[in-house]
């Protein structure tokens, strides 16, 4: 099986000390989000988890525990976009700070484990298509070399993130903007050796070198393992989603990070109480077992597939 770590919240940026022990104590326990009460016991035995697929806008604070995870076959997701600190406030600086620790990464494991993600765009007064694409020439051109693929997307709409669009003063995202974002910085991409795909994106814009990508991409995995893999696509993302199954390990309202964009969290009071309730040592991510928690363990298996 794959672990997704986290599509729900960024694991390695604030939670690096808490995934370790997991993986040492050997399981995690993660509730529905949908029914709370309802929490699954989740193996993470090296025997049947195949890969762990982290999200993260700051891997920094679990640079230095990667040899913890030398059991287990790993990518990371990693977000290095164009905004600032009124954008997403709690990311380090891009220039002076990420893009370095981005080289060290790749340095550490290799450009095919480190995947560039721009994403998601937005349009404003301040974040307009020339500022887009200036910046992913740079970035581009830093990121050279440590990594093959790029992903982009469009920001969507949420209700979550309303308060938040209004703050910005988003403009909208029209397909003719799309098209002439996606027309400029393909060539770009390839300019400096990086594949281009989209995340879930239902726009076709393949006329540019655009394919569409999967963030939880089975030939990825199946290229680094070696071997085939038993894996269906993920019905449970959004229809134009490529990823194969997985199981998250997240919660939502439980990244720090503060972006505005983001539609994992819903309200920043229940972010500040998770983070004040998160312990390292609990198997839960922010919270306690309660005594009318109904736990059961999930089956997990190995999706490797022998050759031949």
């Amino acid at each position: 099986m794959i672990i997704s770590a986290s599509r729900r919240t960024d694991i390695p940026t604030h939670y690096s000390q808490w995934l370790i022990n997991r993986i040492r104590e050997g399981y995690v326990i993660v509730r529905n989000p949908m029914n709370p009460r309802q929490v699954s016991r989740i193996s993470l035995s090296p025997d049947v988890v195949d890969g762990i697929v982290f999200w993260t806008k700051n891997p920094l604070p679990m640079m230095e525990r990667l040899d913890e995870l030398r059991d287990y076959m790993y990518i990371f997701q990693f977000t290095l976009n164009a905004y600032g600190r009124d954008v997403e406030p709690n990311v380090p600086h891009k220039s002076k700070v990420m893009i370095p620790v981005f080289q060290r990464l790749s340095d550490a494991i290799g450009p095919e484990r480190v995947l560039w993600r721009y994403d998601p765009i937005l349009l404003s007064d301040t974040y307009t298509m020339e500022h887009h694409v200036r910046c992913f020439e740079v970035m581009a051109r830093r990121l050279e070399g440590y990594t093959k693929r790029c992903t982009i997307s469009f920001l969507d709409s949420y209700r979550s993130m309303e308060k938040n669009a209004r703050a910005l003063g988003l403009q909208p995202l029209t397909q003719e903007r799309q098209e002439a974002l996606a027309q400029a910085l393909a060539p770009i991409a390839r300019h400096h050796g990086l594949e281009i795909v989209t995340c879930a994106e239902a726009g076709d814009f393949s006329r540019y070198g655009i394919g569409h990508g999967s963030c939880i991409d089975r030939a990825l995995f199946e290229h680094l393992l070696g071997c085939p893999l038993a894996a269906g696509r993920d019905k449970g993302q959004r229809p134009a989603c490529g990823c194969m199954e997985s199981i998250d390990i997240g919660a939502y309202n439980t990244c720090g990070n503060g972006c505005l964009y983001c539609y994992a969290n819903h309200s920043q009071s229940a972010v500040r109480a998770n983070l004040a309730a998160h312990d390292p040592a609990s198997p839960l991510l922010c919270s306690t077992l309660a005594s009318n928690d109904v736990i059961a363990e999930r089956r997990i298996y190995s999706i490797r597939m022998k050759r031949g």
